[in-house]
C-alpha cells in the first residue's frame, strides 16, 4: 500500500457555500422590499381614489349641509377600503382627506394618506370663447 500525499488546498475551501448563502439572503431582502413597495403603492392608489370619489360625493350632497355631505363621503371612503380623516365644505367645494392602513413584511410603515378637493368650476375658468373660426382662418366673403 502506498500513501498519497495530501492535495494542498487554498484558503478558499468552502467559499461557494458562503457566496450562495449571501446571494440567497440578498435576493430575499430585495424580494421583501419589492413586496412592501408594491403594497405601499397599492395603498396610496386606494387612498387617492377614495379621496377623489369621497370629495365628489360630498360635493353632490353639499346642498343638504356639511353633516350630510361628510356622512356620504365617509360612506364612500369606507366602501373603497379607506378611512375618512377630515371632511369640510368651503362654499360649494368639498375638501377631504383619507387614510389607508397597509401591512407589509418589514416593520417600518405608515398609513397612506391622500387629499382631494371637488366642486363646481369657477365662472371665469377656461379660455375665452372663440370669436371666429376654430382653425384660426379668416373667413372670405365673396361679392354676389
Amino acid at each position: 500500500m502506498s500513501r498519497h500525499a495530501p492535495v494542498p488546498r487554498g484558503g478558499d475551501a468552502g467559499v461557494a457555500s458562503v457566496w450562495a448563502a449571501t446571494a440567497a439572503a440578498v435576493l430575499l431582502l430585495v424580494g421583501t422590499v419589492g413586496v412592501d413597495l408594491a403594497a405601499a403603492t397599492r395603498a396610496r392608489h386606494v387612498a387617492s381614489a377614495a379621496a377623489d370619489l369621497s370629495a365628489l360625493a360630498a360635493t353632490g350632497q353639499s346642498v343638504d349641509g356639511t353633516a350630510a355631505a361628510c356622512a356620504r363621503a365617509a360612506d364612500l371612503a369606507a366602501r373603497n377600503g379607506a378611512e375618512l380623516l377630515t371632511c369640510r365644505l368651503d362654499g360649494w367645494d368639498a375638501l377631504v382627506e383619507t387614510q389607508v392602513a397597509w401591512s407589509g413584511l418589514l416593520p417600518l410603515r405608515a398609513p397612506a394618506r391622500a387629499r382631494a378637493r371637488a366642486g363646481p368650476a369657477p365662472v371665469d375658468a377656461g379660455p375665452p370663447p372663440a370669436s371666429g373660426p376654430v382653425d384660426g382662418s379668416v373667413p372670405v366673403v365673396e361679392p354676389s
